[in-house]
């Protein structure tokens, strides 16, 4: 069943094109991945769809017999309702007698609940009744009678997400739906999405969640919508075959530029019709070449240099007056080039820890000792408030016009600007005019302008698009300073983290590697449980237990396991300050003392990695023998 179909979409802004001539069509059970730069419009295009705005041009056909439910990034709800009421929303009359059985029952009105009962019956609610408690489990919602003027923005955004699947639909659409959610949250909601027969478009942040749930791709780029089959990493590739056509396209267009250039220049006379048909072509051919994609951009670290001590932390324990610890015993002693992620559930003290780390609460107990040569950047989830009157270019020169790194580079804030996808237009727009993620964008390069070497850094991906996501994983790794990171977004996590610190019920525990092989590791731990619970499940009334195996002998010494697990925490460390050292060399370009004195250290380095290797080798060896 085709549930809409798009046909040549057109939405502007004044003289900003958001995009035009959109055209394409949703089927039933499709499941489709919208991504784009924050302010290409997404955000917009759905609203559109859903019918909540309208378009400039173009038409928009929706099957009459098709129920559409449209999930915002901030879902709004009637003041003084409650969760029950609020959650189950809607004009369909299934929700309606389950509204109204819910209130019953709530109130204890026995008399209300006997009558609705066949209601329920008639209107097959059951089902549904249970599905909504489900959910509502899984996203963490118990207080039914809570009154939603008292939730939190992650409270609201899980409540209204309960309502959007909760609901009855034939084309769920999205805004982001996995900001605000834990890692476990995230999981499940991906494997409903992806289990759901309902019509599914989505816009997120997360390549995880759109590799697990979209069988189809919508990339909004430079004002116009490419469709691609499969899922994120086959769009990864479709789009590179794209490029690699429109970049040949491009290198006989320069050409043709040139040799038009050359005869602009001669002073051609604009009077004849052939000649002034020349001078549009050229005009034209100058703006598709000004329309091409931000790729390969010139990456700059502003970080300055970092002395031995970095940051000590010594059995640091931290709660709130009257409540239970949200962690304590942390000790750990941040070297050059760490990279730590920050993960655990919703609530388990996780932005709180950065906060004690960054001197703005002060821990219960322990200790915390802060190099002289740190200097914070703390990305916080709250953004700033912003002179809306300002231009782009203003707001980030008022620190500065330029900045000059630890390799004596000289980088302007023109030059980060675009780094981080700023075009010269955009950046003498006012800030009045920017997006939601265009605004955490300028947020972020205000903070590198001041040049830290210690990064805090509190869910920087919420709202921030693919493309900017992209931009700062590159900007990391060759970013010479330490960094902490709490983010829910896994791919993120993976591709900037080699450690992670684990906060569960108040305890605190180190985990050597990215976050795919930690829940690898999670894994293989239930494995056993699971085969012994099956093994007890069946019927052993009446015989014995099998007698228990004799211990086998392990093939390492006490002494040798705890040089293993020694190495298998110092490896990681040793390969990270490589990697780093090796991102220095390379932009320390001709300063011969600086590259001299890497060199040494890189020489160094790399010895140990080896030795380190061949030992983990010998040992593992003797470990499986």
């Amino acid at each position: 069943m085709n549930i809409l179909t798009v046909e040549g979409v057109a939405k502007s802004y004044g003289t900003r094109v958001l995009f035009d001539d959109v055209t394409f069509s949703i089927d039933g059970g499709q499941k489709l991945g919208l991504i784009g730069l924050n302010g290409a419009g997404k955000t917009t295009l759905l609203k559109i769809i859903a019918g909540l705005a309208e378009a400039d041009t173009g038409e928009i056909w929706r099957n009459p017999k098709a129920r559409i439910h449209y999930l915002p990034q901030e879902p709004q709800f009637q003041p003084g309702r409650s969760v029950l009421e609020s959650v189950l929303d809607g004009d369909l009359p299934v929700m309606d007698v389950l509204r109204r059985y819910e209130a019953a029952v709530e109130e204890d009105d026995d008399e209300a609940v006997l009558k609705l009962t066949g209601e329920m019956d008639e209107k097959q609610a059951w089902e549904l009744e249970q599905h909504a408690k489900v959910v509502l489990q899984k996203l963490g919602i118990s207080d039914l009678s809570q009154s939603v003027d008292t939730l939190s923005g992650g409270q609201r955004k899980r409540l209204g997400l309960a309502r959007a699947l909760i609901l009855p639909c034939d084309l769920l659409i999205m805004d982001e739906p996995t900001n605000h959610l834990d890692d476990r949250t995230i999981c499940w909601l991906e494997d409903y999405l992806h289990d759901s027969k309902s019509a599914l478009l989505l816009s997120t942040h997360d390549r995880y969640f759109l590799d697990r749930v979209a069988g189809s791709m919508l990339e909004l780029d430079r004002g116009k919508v490419y469709t691609y089959s499969g899922n994120y990493a086959a769009y990864l590739e479709q789009r590179q075959a794209r490029l690699e056509r429109e970049e040949a396209e491009a290198a006989k267009r320069r050409n043709l530029i040139r040799r038009e250039t050359a005869w602009i220049r001669r002073g051609a006379q604009a009077r004849s019709t052939k000649q002034k048909a020349r001078r549009d072509r050229y005009e034209a051919l100058c703006a598709m070449e000004n329309g091409k994609p931000i790729d390969n951009v010139e990456i700059f670290d502003t970080s300055v240099r970092l002395g031995k001590t970095i940051i000590d932390m010594d059995d640091v324990a931290f709660s709130y007056p009257g409540k239970a610890p949200l962690f304590s015993h942390v000790t750990y002693h941040v070297v050059k080039h760490d990279r730590i992620g920050i993960i655990g559930e919703n609530g388990v003290g996780k932005s709180t820890l950065l906060r004690v780390i960054a001197g703005q609460l002060p821990p219960v107990s322990g200790t915390i000792t802060i190099g002289q040569t740190v200097r914070f950047g703390f990305f916080t989830q709250q953004l700033p408030e912003f002179d809306e009157s300002q231009r782009v270019i203003d707001y980030v020169q008022e620190h500065g016009h330029y900045v000059v790194n630890q390799f004596g580079e000289h980088i302007s804030a023109s030059r980060l600007l675009e780094q981080f996808l700023f075009t010269e237009d955009m950046q003498y727009t006012y800030i009045y005019k920017l997006s939601g993620g265009e605004r955490r964008r300028l947020y972020l390069l205000r903070l590198l302008m001041d040049q830290p070497n210690v990064l805090l850094l509190d869910e920087p991906t919420n709202d921030l698009d693919i493309p900017t996501l992209t931009v700062l994983e590159q900007y990391l790794d060759t970013y010479q300073g330490v960094v902490l990171v709490v983010s829910h977004d896994r791919y993120f996590l993976d591709r900037v983290a080699d450690k992670l610190f684990v906060l569960k019920d108040g305890t605190w525990s180190r985990y050597y590697g990215d976050y795919s092989e930690y829940l690898e590791e999670m894994l293989r731990q239930k494995e056993p449980k699971k085969d012994a619970l099956s093994r007890d499940s069946g019927d052993s009334r009446g015989k014995e237990a099998p007698p228990e195996p004799a211990p086998v002998r392990k093939g390492l010494t006490s002494r040798q396991e705890q040089e293993l697990e020694q190495i298998t925490q110092d490896l990681p460390r040793y390969e990270g300050l490589l990697k780093g050292l090796n991102a220095a060399i390379a932009a320390a370009g001709s300063d011969y003392e600086t590259v001299e004195s890497l060199l040494k250290e890189q020489e160094e380095t790399k010895a140990k990695v080896d030795e380190l290797t061949e030992r983990w080798c010998e040992l593992e060896e003797l470990k499986e023998s």
